[in-house]
């Protein structure tokens, strides 16, 4: 019995192993998406600053 307990941590470990690689490669790009449009609309927002002429100084 004690052999199979040796026999079971290393398939345990690999299936372990197995998920948190397949975890760690997951697709992330779908945050990517929403935070270039807040980015452009960022930008956009500054250039119409720049170009409405308010100059503090």
């Amino acid at each position: 019995m004690a052999s199979l307990a040796w026999l079971l941590i290393p398939l345990f470990a690999a299936i372990g192993a197995a998920i948190w690689a397949s975890w760690a490669a997951r697709n992330r790009t779908s945050g990517d998406i929403s935070e270039l449009a807040g980015y452009a609309r960022f930008r956009e927002a500054m250039e119409k600053k720049a170009h409405s002429g308010s100059d503090a100084a």
